[in-house]
């Protein structure tokens, strides 16, 4: 081999190893940077995927009253018949793709399904969850909320998917931390729907309020979420007072919004573990 070549090959090489020398250093240090954006994103590709990968009709709908309007997002399921109806009330984080993919899911057996977007709008600029910079942004503006207006909203909610042509008009409620404590609230405020699953939510602390429920309440509860546990027993004491039923289970070892967490593929497994026994007793009590 001539000096030229040796020379050409030489500096060829270089070029190479100082190229991916540099990618490694750069990826390495984006991912020590914020390793948990890192973990992030791949989960939300995974959420997204299977939101994009769903047989179902997905849609939003501009919902209103007075001079609010808002969005919310309805999923279809596949049949033939009229099927019952299912409003979802996010976590504390908005209606993110976690949320929208358990919509999905559940008209996947076979429920017609709307979740609200319950800070759709409430800051300019804001259409959707998604618009906000990241769930910090999202939970302030969910804090921030007037009660009324989310009680006005879910009303909104409920009337649209009762009155849908495919509901047989029967509309229970599910809500995930927050929206657990809203499931709950709502439960007070309308007597008309059919069952209200509480998902690691509190309730409202008002015996008075409790006793204006006239539906079964259903609580699912992760056993290492203390602060949400601790109420359990004065909510128990007030339906038990007004004469309401309402069911718990504590699933062991479990934490606080284990649901979303228990879905993730590297998630614990006792949340796991959780995920799967609350879904078995969420769908057998539907």
């Amino acid at each position: 081999m001539t000096n030229l070549l040796k020379t050409i090959l030489y500096i060829f090489l270089s070029v190479i190893l100082i190229s991916c020398g540099n990618k490694n250093k750069k990826e390495q240090a984006e991912t020590a940077e914020d390793p948990q954006s890192v973990l992030d994103t791949i989960q939300q590709k995974t959420e997204i995927q299977e939101l994009s990968d769903s047989p179902r009709h997905h849609e939003w709908v501009t919902l209103s009253h007075g001079d609010r309007e808002f969005q919310a997002f309805v999923v279809y399921p596949e049949t033939d018949e009229k099927t019952k109806s299912v409003i979802v009330i996010h976590e504390n984080r908005g209606l993110n793709d976690w949320a929208r993919l358990f919509a999905d899911k559940l008209a996947e057996k076979g429920y017609l399904v709307i979740a609200p977007d319950l800070i759709s709008n409430t800051q300019d600029g804001k259409r959707r969850t998604t618009d906000f910079k990241n769930p910090d942004a999202a939970r302030d503006a969910i804090y921030a909320l007037d009660p009324d207006q989310v009680t006005a909203d879910l009303d909104v909610a409920y009337n649209y998917i009762k009155n849908d042509a495919s509901s047989t008009g029967e509309v229970a409620v599910v809500g995930f931390c927050w929206g657990g404590s809203q499931t709950f609230r709502y439960a007070t405020n309308n007597q008309d729907i059919t069952s209200a699953h509480v998902f690691y939510g509190t309730a409202p602390d008002d015996a008075d309020a409790l006793a204006k429920i006239k539906t079964p309440v259903y609580g699912y509860y992760g056993g290492d979420d203390n602060r949400v546990n601790a109420t359990i027993e004065q909510t128990k004491k007030y339906m038990k007072a007004a004469n309401n039923p309402y069911d718990y289970e504590i699933y062991e070892g479990a934490g606080h919004a284990f649901m979303r967490s228990g879905h993730q593929p590297d998630g614990d497994e006792a949340n796991k573990k959780a995920h799967d026994a609350a879904w078995k007793r969420f769908l057998e009590l539907l």
